[in-house]
């Protein structure tokens, strides 16, 4: 399912708004991803770009979602870091242009079930 931005770009989703092609990822596609959800005007701050992309770097060698306090201690910011940025990890995970995240993860990481299927129309 493809989205277009301001920035008129065409991304390949999947039904609940996660990037299918891992490589595709920058942050002008970060910016797409974060207005399709509502996270506003591609408002990805320093301290949110730094999360996302320790989001990928993790994902990219571990294959695996990281426990939530690492990901804030690992980027020099405070506990909840992902609650105080993106509101849900699973949205910060979606912005990273991650894969949507296994039922286990979804078990054990504290989220909005709204947020898996989280999309604005185009």
């Amino acid at each position: 399912m493809p989205i277009t931005s301001q920035t008129d770009l065409n991304l390949k989703l999947d039904a609940d708004g996660f990037l299918l092609d891992f490589a595709s990822w920058n942050h002008e596609v970060a910016c797409a991803l974060a207005e399709s959800i509502g996270v506003g005007a591609c408002d990805l701050t320093p301290a949110r770009i730094r999360i996302l992309e320790f989001l990928r770097d993790y994902y990219q060698e571990f294959e695996a979602f990281p426990v939530v306090g690492y990901v804030c201690k690992s980027t020099d910011q405070p506990r909840a870091c992902l609650y105080e940025e993106f509101i849900d990890p699973i949205r910060a995970w979606k912005i990273a242009g991650l894969p949507k995240p296994t039922t286990e993860v979804l078990a054990n990481v504290p989220h909005h079930e709204s947020t898996l299927s989280e999309r604005r129309p185009a």
